[in-house]
C-alpha cells in the first residue's frame, strides 16, 4: 500500500467524519420539528426554504453570531474547557466506526472497549458544566446528568456482551472479538444474517441505555426544562451552547452507528458486495483505487447510513410519545431492571452457545433470545404498570374497586358530561376524594 494512497485515504475519512458530525445535527433538528409537528397535527417550519427546510441552517447561522453571555460569578477555567472535554470525545469516536471497508480512520482491534471508554468522558464535561456555572439549577441538572449516566453505562457495556460471544461461534479459531470491522465482517455470509436475529433483547436493551446516555427522553431529567430552566446548560449561550447542542447529535449518531454495526450487519446489504463488483467492472482509473471498489464503498456507507437514519427516527418517535420519568423511577429502571436482565441475558447466551451443538446453536440461541423479549416487555409492563388501554382516572379506578367490593355509588358520568356538585352537607364517597397520586 503506498503512501499516497494512505494520505488520501485519511484525508477523504476525516473530512467525512467531519461533514457528517456537522451536517447531522442540522438533518435531525429539522427531521425533529417536523416530524414531532405531523404528530401533533402541526405543520412545523414553513415560511424558510421548500417546506421550511432552511430553518435550522439559519439557526446555525444565528448561533455562529450569538454573543457568548457569562456570569461574572462562574468558575472561568471550569466552564470555557467544560463545552470542550464534553465535545471531544465525540470526535475521537469516529476514529473506530467503520462506515464501509474504505470509510474508516484505523480498523482498531479493541474498538468496543474504546468506545466504551470515550462514552464514559462526557459525564466529565455535563459535570463541569454544572459545577462551573456557580448556579443551583445548573448544578442539580450536572448531578442527575452524572449519575444517570454512570448507571445507565454498566447495562450498556453489557448488553453487548451477547455479540461479542456469537463472534465466538462465527470465528474459525473460537476465539472473540472486540473489534467493529470483525464484528460486521461476521454478518456477511449470507448478508442479511444481521445480530438481531440472534440478539434483540442486547439491542433493545443497548438502544434503551443509548436514550439515557443521549439525555433523550424520556431520560431527559437533566434537561427538565419544567424543573431546571435548561439544567447544566442553563448558563451557557452562543457557541458554547452549540457545542452541548452538536455534542448531543453527534452522541445520537454515534449510538445509533455503533447499534448499526454490531446488530444490523453494518454496510450489508444488496448490492454491498465487492466480490461481485470485481467481476463485473474492471476500469481502474489513476491506479490508486479501482471502479469496483469506489462503488462497492459508495454502496456500503449508503445502506449503513439508512439504517443509521431509521435508528435516530425512533428517538424522535419515542420523543413523541413517552412522558418523562422522575428521577427515582429513571435509577430504579437503569439498577432493578436493567442490569438484572443483562447479567441473565449472558448467561443464558453462554449456555446456549456451550451446550446447542452446531449448526442448531445460532437458530436455538435467537428463538431463545426473541422470548426473552417477549418476557422482558411483559415484565417491564408489570413493573411500570403500563399498559395498551393507557390509564384510567383515578376517581374511575376507585369506582371499580367499589364496585368490586360490592358497594354502590354515583353512576359513571357519560363521556364529557359535567359532573354534578356535591350538596355542600354531604359526605363524599371514596370514589370522589381528590387523589393525591
Amino acid at each position: 500500500m503506498n503512501i499516497g494512497f494512505e494520505i488520501v485515504h485519511l484525508v477523504i475519512t476525516i473530512l467525512f467524519f467531519l461533514l457528517l458530525v456537522m451536517t447531522n445535527a442540522v438533518i435531525m433538528v429539522y427531521a425533529e420539528r417536523k416530524v414531532m409537528a405531523y404528530m401533533q397535527d402541526r405543520r412545523g417550519p414553513m415560511h424558510y426554504g421548500p417546506f421550511g427546510s432552511l430553518q435550522s441552517t439559519l439557526d446555525v447561522l444565528k448561533l455562529l453570531l450569538k454573543e457568548i453571555v457569562q456570569s461574572k460569578e462562574t468558575d472561568n477555567a471550569v466552564f470555557t474547557l467544560a463545552p470542550m472535554i464534553f465535545f471531544a470525545p465525540v470526535i475521537t469516536a469516529f476514529v473506530m466506526l467503520p462506515f464501509s471497508p474504505f470509510m474508516t480512520t484505523s480498523a482498531l482491534g479493541t474498538g468496543v472497549i474504546l468506545y466504551v471508554a470515550l462514552s464514559s468522558l462526557d459525564v466529565i464535561g455535563v459535570f463541569m458544566a454544572g459545577w462551573g456555572s456557580n448556579s443551583k439549577y445548573a448544578l442539580i441538572g450536572g448531578l442527575r446528568s452524572a449519575a444517570q449516566m454512570i448507571s445507565y453505562e454498566l447495562p450498556l457495556v453489557l448488553s453487548l456482551v451477547g455479540v461479542v460471544m456469537l463472534t465466538s461461534v462465527l470465528a474459525n479459531n473460537g476465539i472473540g472479538s472486540i473489534s467493529f470491522t470483525t464484528i460486521i465482517a461476521a454478518q456477511q455470509h449470507p448478508w442479511w444474517l444481521w445480530f438481531i436475529l440472534i440478539q434483540p433483547l442486547g439491542l433493545l436493551i443497548y438502544y434503551t441505555c443509548g436514550l439515557a446516555e443521549t439525555n433523550r427522553a424520556p431520560f431527559d431529567l437533566p434537561e427538565a426544562e419544567s424543573e431546571l430552566v435548561a439544567g447544566y446548560l442553563t448558563e451557557y449561550s452562543g457557541m458554547q451552547w452549540a457545542m452541548f447542542f452538536l455534542g448531543e447529535y453527534g452522541n445520537m449518531l454515534i449510538v445509533t452507528s455503533v447499534a448499526t454495526a454490531l446488530f444490523l450487519g453494518g454496510w450489508s446489504g444488496p448490492g454491498a458486495d465487492l466480490a461481485f463488483w470485481h467481476a463485473h467492472v474492471s476500469a481502474n482509473p489513476g491506479g490508486i483505487f479501482s471502479v469496483a471498489d469506489l462503488i462497492f464503498n459508495f454502496i456500503g456507507v449508503f445502506w449503513f447510513l439508512v439504517k443509521v437514519y431509521a435508528l435516530q427516527s425512533v428517538f424522535i418517535w419515542i420523543r413523541s410519545t413517552l412522558p418523562r420519568l422522575r428521577a427515582d423511577q429513571l435509577m430504579q429502571f437503569a439498577w432493578l431492571i436493567l442490569i438484572p436482565v443483562t447479567l441473565f441475558n449472558i448467561l443464558v447466551t453462554a449456555v446456549l452457545l456451550l451446550a446447542v451443538p452446531q449448526p442448531y446453536t445460532l437458530w436455538v440461541t435467537g428463538i431463545v433470545n426473541w422470548l426473552m423479549v417477549v418476557g422482558y416487555i411483559f415484565l417491564l409492563g408489570r413493573v411500570i404498570g403500563a399498559s395498551p388501554k393507557g390509564q384510567l382516572p383515578p376517581w374511575v379506578e376507585a369506582r371499580k374497586r367499589l364496585e368490586a367490593a360490592g358497594r354502590t355509588g354515583p353512576a359513571l358520568p357519560k363521556p364529557g358530561a359535567v359532573r354534578p356538585a356535591l350538596p355542600s352537607n354531604a359526605v363524599p364517597l371514596e370514589s370522589e376524594s381528590v387523589s393525591t397520586r
